[in-house]
């Protein structure tokens, strides 16, 4: 596990199975082997153009306590709650995620590990495209019950017919061809030649690079890759296809010890400079008329444990501060779901909730930064 927020490194670990599911609605020909001619036209028809991307210099983080894991009954449902989400942070394209420690829920009696490192293994984990896992895993028992997770689904996870100008790869142990160069395994059939050398066991992102690719000016090229051929590569920055072209490349994932350091550890030389909190006490609902997110460039939405965020604040010592004073802490403080049906809303809930509906205010304050 790596505590630092980078993306990680280490050696093996199975791939999750996936399962398919038959449909019971249809009788089936047992001595057909092919699909039908419905679902064959549906998997041939063209998908639903895109909308135009925007290069994206703002960022979005979440905190979550780790302790919400402990609330789940057994290995597998703790394990599906990560995944929950890690889903959710793709689909609204969270940045980082930071797992901080939970001093409220530290008397709940578990044998199995560190709740904090299961959360943030498996984030890591589920972040990590398929085709690498093996070389950067290593067998661990937080890992499991891997296979019962969704696919992030994610640009960075390519499917096998997309082609793509960025590509995550893992350094290998076979040496290049030229000196001073590393070749990297990014799920194609060759390994990509790359323009530094780099320790074996490093994952990196990388732009491919052609002639055919670098000559042209066309808005659309990030979408499409070098010929088979061609296998030379450059290591950019993970921020590069979402600051160049808009896409979203996945979460680093952070740990925390305490809330206190999930503020000092912003991995943002400027730091965070719009903080939201969350509570179903908080001070302004997203349904006020007037409600609207200041212009930021680096958010971040926190979330509390299984007692809410006001108990991790009031079972902080190195925070010194009541719960009812947990809203100075922050600079918004927001009720995101008012007039709720149940008297809770559990994280893996909340997350999802306070995303959907804070998207449309931060990309339109995200856009106009300071």
């Amino acid at each position: 596990m790596n505590p630092g927020g980078h993306r990680p490194r280490a050696k093996k670990d199975k791939e999750p199975q996936q399962q398919q599911r038959k449909g019971g609605n249809t009788p089936i020909n047992k001595k057909r082997k092919h699909p039908d001619a419905a679902a064959a036209a549906a998997a041939a028809a063209p998908s639903a153009p895109a909308a135009p991307l925007v290069p994206r210099h703002y960022t979005v983080s979440i905190a979550v306590a780790g302790s919400i894991v402990l609330n789940a009954q057994s290995p597998e449902l703790r394990t599906y709650l990560v995944g929950e989400i890690a889903r959710a942070a793709a689909i609204f394209q969270v940045d980082e995620i930071v797992v901080f420690g939970d001093p409220s829920g530290a008397g709940a009696s578990y044998n199995w590990g560190d709740p904090n490192l299961f959360f943030g293994r498996l984030l890591q984990y589920i972040e990590t495209p398929q085709y690498l896992r093996k070389a950067i895993f290593p067998h661990h028992s937080d890992l499991r019950f891997a296979g019962l997770l969704n696919p992030l689904d994610a640009p960075h996870h390519p499917r096998a017919h997309e082609q793509m100008v960025y590509r995550e790869g893992v350094t290998v142990e076979t040496p290049a061809s030229t000196p001073g160069g590393s070749l990297v395994n990014v799920g194609l059939r060759n390994y990509i030649h790359l323009d530094r050398r780099l320790t074996p066991g490093v994952r990196v992102t990388v732009k491919l690079t052609s002639a055919s690719s670098s000559s042209s000016g066309s808005s659309h090229k990030h979408h499409q890759a070098p010929s088979p051929q061609d296998t030379e590569g450059v290591a950019v920055s993970p921020a590069a296809p979402r600051e160049t072209h808009g896409l979203y490349w996945g979460y680093t994932t952070r740990l925390a010890k305490n809330l206190t350091e999930v503020f000092a550890g912003s991995p943002y030389k400027e730091g965070y400079d719009l903080t939201v909190g969350t509570s179903e006490r908080g001070h302004q609902s997203i349904d006020d008329e007037d409600f609207a997110l200041p212009a930021f460039k680096h958010m971040l939405v926190v979330f509390g444990g299984v007692a809410g965020l006001e108990a991790c604040v009031e079972a902080a010592e190195d925070l010194d501060l009541p719960a009812g004073k947990t809203h100075t802490l922050f600079d918004k403080w927001l009720n995101m779901c008012p007039d709720q049906g149940s008297r809770t809303i559990r994280t893996e809930e909340a997350v999802p909730i306070t995303m959907a509906r804070l998207r449309p205010f931060i990309v339109r304050s995200g856009r106009k930064e300071k």
